[in-house]
Order: structure tokens, then C-alpha cells, then sequence
């Protein structure tokens, strides 16, 4: 891991009353951009070249003689071949003379390898840059590792597909689009074998990941994903917030859905199996009676994360739930970073956290927020690694 002291040794030659908030332009950045613009700070994407023109042209931001947003949210865009390449000693000075704090997303871990975001990437990053690999599934100690030392509720893992006795989902990833999810599930062992022969037939997943993937336990029930922010600056009122709540769309899988059971049994070949690629968000709320079971879940994550991968997570995260037929929680996946889902309240914000600040406040805004105060009490040092 980059040593601190480089860390902070970078953040003493910024000018941070010129700070500006960077991020992958991909995933989550319209939302970090907008919250950000909101706050008063300017705004960079890293862009690769062929999917620049969302950040570029039709959301690029337009501003007055006395810099005031007249519309858009993204300043600048610098275009690269590869994201990757924004790692080279070259790009990374660039951003550290434009004083740029970075905001990790998922895209950002995705496309950069992780082992040089944690021993080369000597930028000044708002997050726990140590806890971005245990997002990795099969990881020594990944999320399922910290769920478990958390003493945190998720779905029954399944060893040998050979003991399949109930409906499972098989998590893997996809054979051609390497971001997005080779998913499937299966009752039982004979299901498992002959909806894998057909994904790996069909070139949605491979042999090889096939041995590695993860059987556990289908959680009948609603998504919940739930939108969390921890400030490590708070000293009056609560560190957790509960920002927002989101549930996916998800292909094909939300088109299976959509049709009646008899159309649903005329499927065949590579239409019969739904795939799961995430494709878009909706916003959503919980029964309160669920919501002080959301913060519990929270609590232990953050104090978990605390013990295990100091200084433990700062700022935003994602803990992604199914909650059963007996109103409990189930945790399937962790985001220790903005969530994949948070375009849904930017701008106007989302219930739980407009309720909290008394103002639209989306979890970019509620991360510019932060970066503001700390820049304001001079405690940047303890928003970043």
C-alpha cells in the first residue's frame, strides 16, 4: 500500500481553495459531478475515447463570467485511449497540479488493476483506499470475509454444486463482457450442470470461472440497496447516514420477468436463461420499522471495517440487501465506495437524506459536503488515503 506520508506529502502542495473533485468518467460520476457543482467545486472526468461524449458534449458544464453553473455539471474532460492510462507518473502529476481529490468508483477499480491503485497511484483519493480490493469475490479477506467477522447476516454459501437442495444463484463473471455478471441460478445439481453446458455454449461464461464461482442461497425477497455515508468529521450529530435506497433493472432478466409464465416456458436456446447485467436504477424507501435494522447492519460494517482495514471506510458505501418473507436483511453484495445506484437522487436528492440536511442531498452532493468541510477546518487529511 502507498505509504500515507506520500499521500499527504501530495496534499501539501495543493492550492485547496482551488480543489478540484475528480473521477473515472464512467458508473456514478454524473452524480459525484453534480453534487459536487453544487457545492461550489469544479469538476474533472477521465474519459476514455469512444464513451467521452455523455461527459463531453451533453453534460458538459456551462458557466457564467463569475463561474456560476448555468447548466451541465462536468468542467473538464481529459480523453484517454485506455482509463489505465491515467496511471502513469505523467497523468498523475497532471492531477495533483490541478489539485484534484478523487473519488473511487467501481469503474475506476474495474479498469485500473487494484495493485496499483493501492502502491502507485500517489493522488490524494476521498475513501479508504484499502478496503477497495475486499470488494474483489474470492479475495482472502473480501467482503464476505468482513461480513462475516462483522457477525453480519448473508446468503448460505453452497461448497460443491453437487449439494444443491434449493434454489441458488451462481455467481461469476461474464465470459465477454468482463465488467458485467455471468449470473444464473439453479434447484439442483442436474439444473446447475445444464444451464452452465448451455451459458458456456452460448459464450456467457467459461469453464474455467465456472470452477471458481460462488453458489449461495437465493434470497426470495426485494432488493434494497442501501446508500450509506460515513463522516469521520462529525462531532455532534450521528456519523451514519442513510442517504438513499435503490433497486436495479437488470437484462435479461427484467425482460423474463415482464412476460407471462406461458411465454416464459416457450423460450429456448439463449433466450431461455436471463442474464443479469445491470443496465439501470430506481429509487426506492423502506417500512420504517425496517429502517433502524438498516442502521444496525451499517454500524457493524463500518465498526468491522474499523478493526479490520484501518483507518476504516470514509465516506460513501453500498451495502446491496435482500430482505426475506421475515422482514430480515440478507447481505449480498458490498460497495466500499459510491454505489453503482446513485444517479437516481442526484439533483433532487433522496427522502432519507433530504430528511436528514433539510435540502436535496444525493450522495455526490453529501461527498462534496464533506470534502467542503474538511477544506474548511483543515482536516482533508482525515477524508483521504
Amino acid at each position: 500500500m502507498i505509504s500515507r506520508d506520500k499521500i499527504l506529502s501530495a496534499l501539501e502542495g495543493y492550492d485547496l481553495k482551488k480543489a478540484k473533485i475528480g473521477m473515472v468518467a464512467s458508473h456514478s460520476a454524473l452524480d459525484v459531478c453534480d453534487g459536487a457543482v453544487e457545492e461550489g467545486f469544479r469538476t474533472l472526468g477521465i474519459c476514455q475515447e469512444g464513451r467521452e461524449k455523455t461527459y463531453s458534449r451533453y453534460f458538459k458544464c456551462q458557466r457564467d463570467a463569475e463561474g456560476k453553473v448555468l447548466r451541465g455539471v462536468v468542467d473538464e474532460c481529459w480523453t484517454l485511449k485506455k482509463f489505465k492510462e491515467m496511471m502513469t507518473p505523467e497523468y498523475q502529476a497532471r492531477l495533483r497540479k490541478e489539485n484534484v481529490l478523487f473519488v473511487p468508483n467501481r469503474s475506476f477499480t474495474s479498469y485500473v488493476p487494484l495493485s496499483q491503485i493501492e502502491e502507485e497511484f500517489a493522488v490524494p483519493l476521498v475513501g479508504t483506499r484499502s478496503l477497495l480490493r475486499s470488494e474483489e469475490r474470492g479475495e482472502e479477506k473480501d467482503y464476505y470475509w468482513l461480513l462475516e467477522k462483522a457477525g453480519l447476516p448473508f446468503p448460505k454459501r453452497i461448497k460443491d454444486p453437487k449439494d444443491i437442495d434449493r434454489l441458488v444463484i451462481v455467481k461469476l463473471h461474464h465470459k465477454v463482457k468482463k465488467l458485467e455478471r455471468g449470473f444464473f441460478t439453479a434447484a439442483s445439481y442436474q439444473e446447475f450442470r445444464e444451464k452452465s453446458r448451455q451459458l458456456i455454449y452460448n459464450n456467457v461464461i467459461t469453464e474455467e470461472d465456472l470452477k471458481d464461482a460462488r453458489i449461495e442461497e437465493y434470497v426470495i425477497g426485494p432488493v434494497f440497496n442501501l446508500d450509506f455515508f460515513y463522516s469521520p468529521l462529525e462531532t455532534k450529530m450521528e456519523r451514519i447516514e442513510l442517504i438513499g435506497v435503490d433497486w436495479r433493472f437488470e437484462t435479461s432478466l427484467d425482460g423474463h420477468v415482464r412476460l407471462p409464465a406461458p411465454q416464459q416456458m416457450t423460450l429456448q436456446g439463449a433466450q431461455a436463461t436471463p442474464e443479469y447485467t445491470v443496465c439501470g436504477h430506481n429509487s426506492s424507501t423502506m417500512r420504517e420499522s425496517l429502517i433502524e435494522g438498516a442502521f444496525d447492519l451499517a454500524e457493524k460494517y463500518v465498526k468491522a471495517t474499523q478493526e479490520h482495514y484501518a483507518p476504516g471506510i470514509i465516506g460513501p458505501f453500498c451495502l446491496q440487501t435482500c430482505v426475506d418473507k421475515d422482514l430480515k436483511f440478507h447481505i449480498y453484495d458490498v460497495a466500499p465506495r459510491v454505489g453503482g445506484g446513485t444517479n437516481v437522487h442526484m439533483w433532487v436528492g433522496h427522502p432519507y437524506g433530504n430528511t436528514t440536511w433539510r435540502t436535496n442531498m444525493s450522495t455526490g452532493r453529501r461527498l462534496a459536503v464533506e470534502v467542503r468541510r474538511a477544506i474548511e477546518t483543515n482536516q482533508v487529511d482525515k477524508i483521504v488515503t
